[in-house]
């Protein structure tokens, strides 16, 4: 049963937006390509194991801690929102 302006099923087409959005941007997030052998932002050097369990890596494990705390603290806004929910 739709309820407001929502047709039917909008909801869960608003939870497969957001579930396809949130997969899409880990996807982006995963490193590619050479690991580097010094970190990107301290210059500090990226051990041989982390560089092998970790192909692409970029990042010292204390600043991609960092990288990851700010990603969190960024993606906790909802983009989309129904017309009903911002009506309460």
């Amino acid at each position: 049963m739709a309820s407001g302006w929502a047709p039917e099923g909008a909801v869960q087409e608003q939870i497969d937006a957001s579930i396809e959005d949130a997969v899409k941007e880990a996807r982006a997030k995963l490193a590619q390509g050479k690991s580097l052998s010094h970190c990107e932002e301290c210059e500090a050097v990226i051990p041989e194991q982390r560089r092998l369990a970790l192909p692409g890596v970029r990042y010292c494990v204390s600043c991609q801690s960092e990288v990851e705390k700010l990603d969190v603290i960024s993606s906790s806004f909802n983009r989309r929102g129904s017309k009903d929910s911002q009506l309460r």
